[in-house]
């Protein structure tokens, strides 16, 4: 009792505020037992309403959709339907798929219908209940997104799922990569659609790069379901979906600093690993310029601290942390003779994926793989503001709570705790903590023997490809049959989580969130039942089933009594989720289970945070080999030390998001524009007021306000209206009118501009000009979104230094980048202007030429958008470059012929070099 007594005196206040809190508790209940009661009136009135449904025939389910839709229509709200709704949607997943759903599961489906996250325990049915706000929220004609966290759950649910939406009368679609267009924009236009994150992010992209409104998928942003919630919208919410461009190639330069790398020695460079960066010494960077001079990578008489020098310092960072801070079978693995990203977070292989600035070809040099060009950005978003444009947003997963503060101050998403439908009964072991890795991993090979032993399924959680090699390596010599569930065996996936269960079954497996396969106790019956069908083809299926599910419940029964499924965890994860997550795949549905981590003070988790002076406390103690610590305060500290970790990537967030909802607010502008200019049918005059704005600014910039005729710039004037406006004004011969002012000029320039492009239109033809003024628009508002896009990373990669002149870098990027938009806004009139000033009429002949060359480049943007896959800093997507327009009588050997090229458009001679290092020298 003496420390009981400790306790008291020390922290006397706070108990008696603890047992206020706990009888505040007991008495009124928490915020989520309170939410959780408000919904049991609705709940028994779903159940109230389930005898009048069941009597309903097939097609009365189907005609009460229509009737729920009619009643919406006519003023009720979704609120008002809910009950009728929900009742409807479990009596059709009863007939559908043979599923009633639990309370819990009702409960859960109000919530994700209300705009909260659910939290639900594995096992307790997410894919039911996300159908029943989907079915309500569908009765709008809105459409509603089910957003998953791999392809193959998006399709296994929506053909799941269709069962149920079908005998509701409601249409199903599922989104896919590389998906035919016709079938992607006829899923999208179905009621609920099933699509991974990574997909609608890129759609929503690739919508706003088309050029007609009838090319566009998406319909619209209403309501989304996001399952496995904390993986889409907190862990891949650092990395940027980007559609990008190959630039040009720089392999010789990966390749020479990759061999550079090497040499260098620990004094030369420090490293992070918190912050996984990498930082040169003073000694570093005089060795490393050295070596860089010998090698002729730097150039004779050029110091590592000119400005010139920005690229290759840049290239040896991200050398150097290819080398120290990525490893491969952790962070990547070598596939092919290509380097394959894995998620940290699910150990999957992230195919299509590359890191972005140079870092990725500085793996492949490393790695002697195909060095692939390095890309330029086309277009991005992040998830945060991708799902920031839902009118409704709403989540399910099983782990949430740890992260409540950034759902809500980041999505305005609230978190509430569904009761499981059972008491949950796995038994959670305090942590074992070991002083060395070989200690524990002896510990764990003991643990699993003996649990093997007596037949309980063991799932042994790793965090790398390399550990569950390893851990592979060690049961093998100790004899133990297993299975190992990494990257590498992604095909074989949903098996090996299937036989998991099975009686004395052992399965390593790297990263178990959103795996999205249950382990069931005893093995999975339906897999079980597929393989008997498929061994034995001519046998009655009937029979099969009939004595598979009877050889189950023997074999379930087996496990239950062995103590259920183990989980044991090798090491902690940076994420309290993913140890949550891993920890939920026992005990599901009310099942026995028991989890256990083994850890060990060389653990990366342990090692970055503070080891040494746990080191030094357990020599003290005299800890003897392969004595482990088991103590409810060493649990406490080592949450504590993941809750840091936690925080300080939130903070990475949210540094993101600020930086990228100043992008994100000119981005809503250029896709709004886009979007009215394929509307329009006529933007006769928006080219026109574009055309007026460009001559105000001429005459400003060469007749200055308040200026005398002797000060004007005449010649200027008349070579810029020449080269901008594309035709011959007086200019200087009226400013050596008497009585001629600014003003004047200004109306003159305005009416001879507008009668030299109605005489274009009228060659033309009214019709092919409106045609020609929108493709100019849209082709020209792409080109400077992109240049934009490219001035804004590089602003974002220098205003980090303002800092050091005690300036927030926050404010002076958002100072900046209003102002590079505001000039981007006003070089795309000039260059609009510029481009129709500049066409010509041509022969009917020249005219289907170019009409089949603007046909060609179109199918191969939508051919290269098509192939933009789920790609976090970079992705491949070309736009070619849009040569001259031809003109009547064109011939590329006279010059006389090609009208007035721009001095940065491609040489009509065809050289391939821009016109002013070509013939527009000579001019």
């Amino acid at each position: 009792m003496p420390h009981a007594e400790h306790k008291l005196v020390r922290q006397d206040g706070q108990t008696i505020m603890l047992g206020i809190g706990k009888l505040a508790r007991k008495m009124f209940g928490t915020p989520n037992d309170r939410q959780i009661k408000s919904t049991r009136p609705t709940v028994e009135r779903i159940n109230a309403l389930e005898p009048e449904f069941e009597k309903l025939e097939d097609a009365g389910l189907a005609a009460k959709t229509a009737e729920l839709r009619e009643r919406l229509a006519g003023g009720e709200t979704l609120d008002a339907l809910l009950p009728e709704a929900f009742a409807n949607c479990r009596e059709a997943a009863k007939r559908a798929l043979g599923l009633r759903a639990f309370d819990t599961q009702l409960m859960g489906g109000i919530f994700l219908h209300q705009g909260n996250i659910s939290e639900m325990k594995t096992g307790e049915g997410k894919t039911l209940v996300a159908t029943f706000p989907a079915y309500l929220n569908a009765l709008t004609g809105k459409g509603v997104h089910v957003v998953t966290v791999n392809d193959y759950l998006a399709r296994r649910d929506a053909e799941w799922m269709s069962k149920v939406f079908g005998m509701l009368g409601m249409t199903t679609g599922v989104v896919y990569p590389h998906q035919d267009e016709a079938e992607k924009k006829q899923a999208y236009s179905c009621d609920i659609t099933y699509a991974t994150n990574n997909e609608l992010g890129f759609d929503y992209l690739r919508d706003n790069m088309k050029a007609e409104l009838a090319q566009m998928m998406q319909r619209g942003h209403y309501f989304a379901i996001v399952d496995e919630v904390d993986s889409i919208l907190v862990d891949e919410a650092r990395t940027p979906l980007i559609i990008s461009g190959p630039s040009q190639d720089r392999s010789e330069l990966y390749i020479a600093i990759d061999r550079l790398i090497p040499e260098l020695e620990e004094e030369h460079y420090k490293i992070e690993e918190k912050s996984r960066s990498v930082t040169f010494t003073d000694e570093g960077n005089e060795a490393l310029e050295q070596k860089l001079l010998a090698r002729g990578v730097l150039p004779e008489g050029q110091s590592l601290y000119d400005p010139e020098s920005t690229t290759i310092v840049h290239h040896v960072n991200q050398g150097l942390r290819a080398h120290k801070l990525y490893t491969r079978d952790k962070d990547y693995i070598v596939r092919d003779g290509q380097v394959v990203l894995i998620d940290e977070f699910t150990g999957r292989m992230m195919l299509g994926r590359r890191l972005s600035d140079g870092l990725h070809q500085a793996i492949e040099a490393k790695e002697a793989c195909q060095i692939q060009p390095e890309n330029v950005t086309l277009a991005q978003v992040t998830f945060q503001n991708y799902f920031r444009l839902y009118e409704k947003l709403s989540g399910m997963t099983g782990t949430a709570l740890t992260e409540a503060e950034e759902f809500m101050e980041i999505y305005k998403l609230g978190v509430v705790e569904v009761p499981t439908n059972r008491p949950i009964a796995r038994i959670d072991e305090d942590d074992k903590v070991y002083r060395t890795a070989r200690e524990k991993y002896e510990a764990i090979v003991e643990e699993i023997r003996e649990a093997h032993g007596k037949g309980q399924p063991v799932l042994v959680g790793t965090t790398s490809i390399d550990k569950s090699e390893m851990l592979s390596r060690l049961l093998t010599e100790a004899k133990l049959p297993h299975n190992v569930l990494n990257a590498r065996q992604h095909e074989q996936e949903a098996q090996i989580v299937a036989d998991a269960g099975k009686l004395g079954a052992i399965t390593i497996a790297t990263n178990m969130a959103g795996r999205g396969t249950d382990i069931k106790l005893g093995g999975n019956v339906e897999f079980k039942v597929m393989e008997a069908i498929a061994a034995s083809p001519d046998a009655d299926p009937e029979e099969i089933r009939k004595r598979i599910e009877s050889a189950h419940t023997a074999d379930e029964e087996a496990v239950k009594q062995a103590g259920g499924l183990y989980v044991l965890a090798t090491e902690r994860h940076e994420s309290r989720r993913i140890d949550n997550q891993l920890r939920g795949r026992s005990g599901r549905q009310g099942d026995p289970g028991r989890s256990s981590f083994y850890l060990s003070l060389e653990d990366d988790l342990m090692r970055i945070f503070g080891s040494e002076r746990l080191d030094r406390v357990l020599s003290k103690l005299g800890m003897k080999e392969g004595e482990a610590i088991v103590h409810p305060w060493v649990n406490k500290s080592l949450e504590r030390a993941q809750a840091k970790v936690e925080g300080r990537n939130f903070d990475i967030r949210k540094q993101l998001l600020k930086f990228d909802d100043v992008m994100n607010d000119q981005r809503k502008v250029i896709f709004a524009q886009r979007r009215e200019i394929m509307e329009a049918k006529d933007l006769s005059e928006i080219v026109e007021d574009m055309r007026h704005e460009v001559i105000d600014d001429l005459i400003d910039t060469y007749i200055p306000p308040k200026s005398y005729a002797d000060q004007w710039d005449t010649r200027g004037l008349y070579a810029a209206v020449l080269e901008k406006m594309g035709f011959d004004a007086p200019v200087i011969a009226w400013g050596d009118e008497e009585g001629v002012d600014a003003e004047i000029m200004r109306e003159r320039l305005g009416e001879l501009s507008d009668s030299f492009m109605a005489k274009k239109t009228e060659s033309f033809g009214p019709d092919t000009m409106r045609q020609i003024e929108k493709q100019v628009l849209l082709q020209t508002i792409d080109t400077k979104w992109r240049e934009h896009l490219l001035t804004l990373e590089h602003l974002r990669s220098v205003v980090g230094f303002r800092g050091y002149a005690q300036r927030d870098p926050l404010n002076e990027y958002k100072t900046e980048a209003f102002q590079l938009f505001e000039s981007m806004l006003e070089s795309l009139r000039e260059r609009v202007t510029e481009q129709l000033g500049r066409i010509r009429p041509m022969s009917e002949e020249e005219q289907r030429a170019m009409m089949q060359q603007m046909a060609t480049q179109q199918a191969q943007l939508r051919e290269q958008a098509e192939q933009a896959t789920a790609v976090g800093p970079t992705e491949n997507v070309a736009t070619p470059a849009a040569g001259l327009p031809l003109v009547e009588g064109f011939d590329e050997t006279d010059p006389a012929t090609w009208g007035n090229p721009s001095r940065n458009d491609p040489c009509p001679c065809g050289s391939g070099q821009k016109f002013k290092h070509c013939h527009g020298r000579l001019a």
